[in-house]
């Protein structure tokens, strides 16, 4: 399975289900060459002054430990 599969599946069943009880929502934007996600936060996480706080820890950290290839996360 390509990386860019997998982010989208550990994105629908394990992050979104965790980010849509805030009402919130994380779009995958793109997968670079270099490892790097780019999601969009949407919902109420697309405005919460926590957004930030909720990318690294919690969508970072569940994208990175299910798909080994990925280096960082970044919000666009």
């Amino acid at each position: 399975m390509e990386i860019e599969s997998k982010v989208k599946e550990v994105l629908e069943k394990m992050v979104n289900p965790y980010l849509a009880m805030e009402g919130g929502r994380a779009e995958l934007v793109s997968v670079e060459e270099d490892g790097v996600v780019k999601v969009k936060l949407t919902g109420q996480c697309g405005a919460c002054p926590f957004a930030q706080l909720t990318l690294k820890a919690m969508v970072e950290s569940t994208i990175k430990k299910h798909v080994p290839e990925v280096t960082r996360v970044e919000s666009v």
